[in-house]
């Protein structure tokens, strides 16, 4: 590793197969904190490459623990984390928004790192148990078309290194690489990232992998589209900037969308947004994330009916009842 780094310090990027043995490694133990955490402050004073980030995905897949889905045609809506942002759990309520509309989810998230509630805190706060059980999954899949993995369970890089990225408590390649290891390979998926590079690297990524995808960035730095200032799409037929205002929402201030000072006040939030008694701007925000995802399914929908489709799901009681249903089955 020492070699590694000194190469790495003097701004020399990493092979596909270099990188790929550096994960397998960290995974195995090789690596002991202090290296670990030096090269994590590596990628955060300078962007990964295309060959690093699918070295470092290609290990990853391979150690996973394998979950075949595939029969559902799942959307993942995941961001990438490390905004500094701070909001409420906007991906994670737009999955049940999603699975309340009809469509088949599998949400893979972890505890926040950057943030004070990720998806699994919020999940854990609601009694969830995580499970890799096959049948548990299936079971969840068929009763309320929903399931959730927990990314520790399914990735021991990614457990290895998580007492590092919490006492770090800043963005790491890491946060990069967990929307695109989703276990299950979803043949969906919605991606917030926190900058302008990052959606270019993304859109390339997925446009080798096959996954159909839409990548989202906020211009004003969210990793999520936020609704507070203009954002950007990606999809594979298309790159458009949107205004609020083009869709039909108003305009939302950054501290309308705080997640608050703890779990607890992240997943009041996240409760209030189901039971449709959040704020509009709240609301807005998980009704526009769950719009694009559903696109990224059904192109051939115009935006403003995915927009209906999404708000529909939530004011009737569709998604609440989903995720009620959920709840059911994995505690």
């Amino acid at each position: 590793m020492k070699d590694i780094l000194y190469r790495l310090f003097e701004h020399q990027f990493l092979g596909k197969e270099e990188a790929k043995e550096i994960l397998q490694n960290i995974a195995e133990g090789k690596y002991n904190d202090c290296q670990i955490s030096s090269l994590i402050t590596v990628f955060l004073m300078r962007n990964i490459s295309v060959e690093e980030l699918t070295g470092f995905r290609e290990a990853l897949l391979e150690m996973r623990v394998p979950v075949d889905l595939s029969e559902y045609k799942v959307i993942d809506i995941v961001g990438t984390g490390g905004d500094g942002k701070n909001t409420f759990n906007i991906s994670t309520a737009a999955c049940f928004a999603v699975a309340g509309a009809g469509y088949p989810v599998v949400k893979h998230g972890n505890y926040g790192a950057t943030s004070v509630s990720g998806a699994s805190n919020v999940m854990e706060q609601h009694g969830i148990v995580f499970s890799k059980d096959i049948s548990k999954l299936r079971e969840s899949m068929d009763k309320c078309n929903m399931a959730y993995l927990h990314a520790p369970l399914f990735n021991p890089a990614l457990k290895a290194v998580a007492p590092v990225r919490k006492s770090l408590a800043v963005r790491t390649f890491f946060n990069m690489l967990g929307p695109l290891v989703n276990p299950v390979i979803p043949t969906y998926q919605l991606l917030g990232v926190y900058n302008m590079p990052l959606l270019r690297l993304y859109s390339y990524t997925y446009q080798e992998s096959g996954t159909r995808f839409g990548v989202v960035h906020s211009l004003d730095g969210y990793d999520e589209i936020s609704l507070t200032s203009a954002f950007k799409v990606s999809m594979p037929e298309m790159e458009k900037i949107y205004t609020p205002e083009m869709i039909g929402f108003k305009r939302c201030k950054e501290e309308e969308l705080f997640g608050g000072e703890t779990v607890e006040d992240a997943a009041a939030i996240f409760d209030a947004v189901l039971n449709n008694t959040a704020t509009a701007p709240q609301k807005n925000c998980v009704i526009v994330n769950a719009a694009f995802a559903i696109q990224v399914i059904c192109p051939e929908k115009r935006i403003e009916e995915c927009i209906a489709e999404a708000g529909e799901s939530i004011e009737s009681g569709k998604a609440l009842n989903i995720f009620k249903k959920f709840i059911q089955i994995n505690k």
